[in-house]
C-alpha cells in the first residue's frame, strides 16, 4: 500500500474524492448528496449512503432555517463541540446543550427519566421562541422526548437530525420518527449514528 503525498489543506478535497469514486455509479439526490458525503467522510462508512433518511427537502428547509438564523439545540456536548460555530455564528445563530445544567439534573431525579430527555424539555421552555434544529446524536430517550413535545404542539423546530446511537431504543426512536409528515427530519436507521454524526450533518448544512 503507498502512502499519498497529499498536502494539509488538500486532505478533505482528496478525501471527498475518494469517496466520490468509492461510490461509483451510485445515484444520490442532489439536495442530499453533500450530506451523505459529509458523514461518510466522518465516520469511513458508506453504509451511511443507505441508512440516512430524509424527509421531502429536508436539507432545503434546514439551510433556509440556518440563513434566517436558527440556532441548534444537542444532546450531547460532544456534538456542541463538533459544529462549526464560527460559521453559525455568522448566520445569526448559536449553538445549545443543557445536558451538564443542574436544573435538568434535578428535573431528571424529580421525573425519574434520563439528563437527555430533561435537556430537550429544558431547550424548550429556555428557547421556545427561536427557531430551532434539533441534533440529537446520543441519546434514543432525547429523541422519544422530543417526539412527546411535538405531540404536545410544546415545539415545532425546523428540522429534526435524529441519529441517536445504540442498542437500547436506539432503532426504535429513529423509525417512529419516520412516519411523521408534520416536521422535517434526517434520520439514520439502524443502530447507528452518534455525536459526530449529528454535528457533520449540521456542518453540511453550513457548508451549503
Amino acid at each position: 500500500m503507498k502512502l499519498q503525498n497529499v498536502l494539509p489543506q488538500d486532505i478533505e478535497r482528496r478525501s471527498m474524492e475518494i469517496i466520490t469514486q468509492e461510490l461509483g455509479d451510485r445515484k444520490l439526490d442532489p439536495e442530499n448528496e453533500a450530506v451523505i458525503k459529509r458523514v461518510i467522510h466522518t465516520s469511513a462508512d458508506f453504509e451511511y449512503a443507505d441508512r440516512l433518511v430524509f424527509s421531502p427537502h429536508a436539507v432545503r428547509r434546514g439551510v433556509e432555517a440556518l440563513r434566517a438564523g436558527a440556532c441548534i439545540v444537542t444532546d450531547t456536548e460532544m456534538a456542541r463541540a463538533g459544529i462549526n460555530k464560527r460559521a453559525l455564528a455568522r448566520l445569526g445563530g448559536e449553538v445549545y446543550c443543557y445536558i451538564a445544567d443542574p436544573a435538568v439534573s434535578l428535573q431528571a431525579k424529580q421525573s425519574g427519566t434520563t439528563r437527555s430527555a430533561a435537556a430537550m424539555r429544558q431547550a424548550v421552555r429556555v428557547l421556545g421562541g427561536k427557531k430551532l434544529i434539533f441534533a440529537i446524536g446520543n441519546a434514543p430517550t432525547a429523541l422519544l422526548e422530543l417526539e412527546a413535545l411535538l405531540d404536545s404542539a410544546a415545539v415545532r423546530p425546523a428540522l429534526v437530525i435524529g441519529v441517536p446511537v445504540g442498542f437500547v431504543n436506539a432503532e426504535e426512536s429513529k423509525e417512529r420518527f419516520l412516519s411523521r409528515t408534520d416536521v422535517p427530519y434526517i434520520i439514520a436507521r439502524g443502530r447507528k449514528g452518534g455525536s459526530n454524526i449529528a454535528a457533520a450533518i449540521c456542518n453540511a448544512l453550513l457548508y451549503r
